[in-house]
């Protein structure tokens, strides 16, 4: 996977499904506290589009989305937004991650939103991560 691909059809139809396979991620993240899904599974899907334009376009199009330092960053807010709400429930008084004592009007629902934001940021950064580490081998 060195070089670009040169069928016009396949980096076209890639082109044109990957703005979809990201919303759809994205909705497969933003629905995980209610649905089945996630962040997990709308990280991969996030990541999977990027991968697809990888493979299609060239591996230079991951190094120009995404620098080392923005998967790092990406990787390490996702930690962060997690580890961050349940020391928020801790200084309010209650055990880690326990959504009850969020001053919101549904604290159940936006916490675990929150914590699959979170989620899904940090799995798309790291399957990204691996893919651009596989790709210097």
């Amino acid at each position: 996977m060195s070089t670009k691909s040169d069928d016009i059809v396949i980096t076209t139809v890639c082109r044109r499904l990957a703005p979809f396979v990201q919303l759809f991620g994205l909705y497969v993240i933003m629905h995980g506290h209610s649905s089945p899904g996630g962040g997990f599974q709308g990280g991969a899907i996030l990541a999977a589009s990027f991968i697809m334009l990888a493979v299609a376009e060239g591996p230079a199009t991951i190094g120009r989305r995404f620098s080392w330092r923005a998967l790092t960053g990406c990787t390490s807010a996702g930690v962060l937004i997690y580890a961050s709400l349940g020391v928020l429930c801790l200084a309010l008084g209650a055990n880690y991650l326990d959504y009850a004592v969020l001053p919101f009007a549904e604290p159940r629902s936006v916490g675990m939103l929150i914590i699959e934001i979170g989620v899904g940021i940090t799995v798309m950064a790291a399957l990204v991560s691996i893919f651009r580490d596989l790709l210097q081998y």
